[in-house]
């Protein structure tokens, strides 16, 4: 009897010690509020998934559900049969830093970072690196190896899966054209989740979710010079989404669209901005602090601003040194810093592009001037082409800009998320910030949170904007109801010239109201803004729209969505110093009569002008009261209409 009990005591040590050796086979981090929580594990082909759930105080809710990870090497696969090697000590960083341009000027983060390394069945390693906030999740992959020759990315198979019921907001990637994909589609309105894209190119990001349990957008952050930017396979069979690589005949089919690079190497990440409120998304700032440091050191020289622009009233204008000079007096009468100079202005009559960056310098308004991106990748015609994809070209016209005292440049058609494509934005970047030049980008991909590296990068086009009165019969119909998709989608992850503001008829006339156009000032963030109408529809304004819109300012101390749905209507208040400006935008909300919730502005006074839609579509009805924050703030807007309100505190 004692021998038995001997060998069973000896027994349970042998499987205690095993159990204690035994490898993990599911890890987890937290958010640093324990609101969000990120589960990683082995399935039993031992490839790695994934699940993320929420915390409140009704227990843990799935959000993701379990979704594949994995990545394909020319050399090496790291999909099925890893092996676990080791976890690094869970990390918590927090950062604080400055931008000059945003939704607000100081932006502070804190977050629990995991990282796990696996390796293959011939022993290469890949980690996996996991990174939780209080309003969002991110991973991405690493491969830690030290070598000197290159290696190839062939495949990505990481997956969203949002199974469940729920709606989605995102829209479709462009088929390759002479013009596309430039990220300008409209965003579909509230599809069923798991909805089979239009076309075999997929879906674009950044994709807005509704689940039941939360608000998700999904995007992806840091991306660099040795890796494709990201888009959605077609299909997505029961909410299974997919990342799909670029086109291979974007870019005039020149340039590979499969990535390579030396090791160590790290993927851009894939980031979900999450929250049980839509403000938790759209007041997110986690796809910027992803990224890398500022590489510039004095950033003085980075002005935010507003600017007057020719080319959507009259395209030829560009060419006419007599309409130009008339933009820039127009932005002297408006306290407008910035001037554009569209496309072809090297073509320009009746005086040339050095006598009117003179002209601009004398009335002390800065210039910005157009660029084709050039190159093989594109054919697009319009001029100057050929300078911003040579490197020595490219420098020694920023040496000659910097001594004309222009400020910026507008660099378009990009077409293509291909590896070298997103190295020529890096070289534009640099290059530019050497001369303290400050860069928009147009016919481009869509932000990923460049302007922390780079905060010359103010402002970036990748949107379906007012250009598309040009030329689309169906947008302003569309615009009503996309432009409140707008900023719970694409203007979340950074900033968008929409060049808004136009009160006149393009080709196709407007259906939203004056005052819907005024409201988009404020509703949309953009470091520069380009007011697009001519110059008479400014100057002939009223007086107290006229003088909003020489006073509205571009730089946010905070940014707050106050209330509303995509697709139906959408309230913003942005904060400049101790003042508040509220804006809101009418889409397919049948109410018109809106009482918002101040409460979140805090516990304070205002003097308040309001200038809201008036009896028809082109005219403004204003208003001057007194509130404090336990009031509502009561307008009435029309159909398809909107409403601003400068807010000014009284101590």
């Amino acid at each position: 009897m004692k021998k038995l009990i001997k060998t069973f005591a000896i027994l349970l040590l042998f499987v205690s010690m095993i159990s204690c050796t035994t490898q993990p086979e599911s890890w987890t981090v937290d958010s640093p509020s324990e609101n969000i929580l990120f589960e990683v594990f082995l399935d039993d082909s031992h490839q790695a998934k994934y699940n993320i759930s929420i915390l409140d105080s009704e227990g843990k809710k799935e959000v993701v559900a379990n979704s594949p990870m994995g990545i394909k090497r020319r050399d090496a696969s790291f999909i099925t049969n890893l092996t676990f090697v080791s976890q690094a000590p869970e990390m918590t960083l927090s950062e604080s830093f400055s931008m000059p341009t945003g939704k607000r000027k100081i932006i502070n983060t804190e977050a629990n970072e995991m990282s796990l390394t696996f390796k293959n069945e011939t022993g290469n390693l890949i980690e996996i690196i996991v990174r939780v906030t209080d309003d969002g999740a991110a991973f991405r992959y690493r491969f830690p190896e030290s070598d000197e020759k290159l290696f190839f990315v062939e495949e990505e198979i990481t997956g969203f899966n949002f199974s469940g019921e729920g709606k989605t907001w995102m829209a479709p990637y462009d088929k390759v054209t002479t013009y596309s994909p430039g990220y300008e589609r409209y965003f579909e309105n509230g599809i069923p989740i798991g909805t089979n894209a239009p076309d075999k190119e997929g879906w674009c990001l950044p994709a807005l979710f509704e689940t039941e349990n939360a608000w998700v957008l999904l995007t992806e952050a840091a991306l660099d010079s040795t890796y494709f930017g990201s888009h959605l396979q077609p299909d997505a069979e029961g909410g299974l989404y997919k990342i799909r690589m670029p086109e291979e005949n974007e870019a005039n089919n020149v340039y590979s669209h499969i990535p390579e690079s030396t090791l160590p190497w790290a993927t851009p990440w894939r980031v979900f901005i999450i929250g049980q409120e839509l403000s938790d998304v759209v007041e997110s700032d986690f796809v910027v602090a992803l990224n890398p440091p500022s590489k510039i050191e004095d950033e003085s020289w980075i002005v935010p601003g507003r600017s007057s622009w020719s080319w959507w009233s009259d395209w030829p204008s560009s060419k006419d040194y007599n309409k130009l000079k008339k933009f820039i007096d127009l932005a002297v009468e408006m306290g407008w810093e910035y001037s554009l100079v569209d496309a072809n202005w090297d073509m320009m009559e009746g005086g040339n592009i050095e006598q009117l960056i003179e002209y601009a310098n004398s009335k002390n308004i800065k210039i910005q001037m157009w660029y084709n991106s050039g190159g093989a990748h594109n054919d697009v015609t319009e001029r100057p082409r050929d300078i911003m994809s040579d490197p020595v070209a490219r420098k020694a016209e920023f040496k000659k800009l910097e001594e004309w005292g222009v400020k910026g440049i507008k660099v378009d058609f990009f077409q293509s998320d291909k590896p070298r494509i997103i190295k020529q934005y890096f070289d534009i970047l640099k290059d530019a910030a050497d001369h303290k030049i400050i860069v928009n980008f147009h016919g481009c991909t869509m932000p990923r949170g460049w302007k922390r590296t780079w905060p010359n990068l103010v402002t970036m086009e990748a949107v379906r904007g007012a250009e598309t009165y040009g030329f689309g019969e169906d947008y302003p119909e569309k615009a009503v109801w996309h432009n409140t998709i707008l900023p719970y989608t694409r203007n979340v992850i950074g900033p968008m010239d929409y060049t808004p503001v136009t009160f006149s008829n393009q080709k196709f006339p407007h259906l939203t109201t004056y005052a819907h156009e005024m409201a988009l000032s404020v509703v949309f963030e953009s470091g520069v803004l380009h007011f697009a109408d001519n110059c008479e529809s400014y100057r002939t304004l009223p007086e107290k729209p006229k003088t909003f819109l020489k006073t509205v300012p571009v730089t946010w101390d905070e940014s707050l969505l106050l209330s509303g749905y995509p697709g139906k209507n959408c309230v913003m208040a942005r904060r400049n110093g101790d003042t508040w400006y509220v804006a809101g935008i009418n889409g397919l909300d049948k109410n018109k009569n809106w009482e918002i919730d101040l409460s979140r502005l805090g516990d304070k006074s205002f003097n308040v002008e309001i200038i809201t839609d008036g009896s028809n579509d082109k005219e403004f009805s204003t208003q001057e009261i007194s509130l404090t924050t336990a009031n509502k703030l009561k307008v009435s807007v029309l159909s398809k209409g909107g409403f601003v309100a400068t807010l000014k505190s009284v101590e």
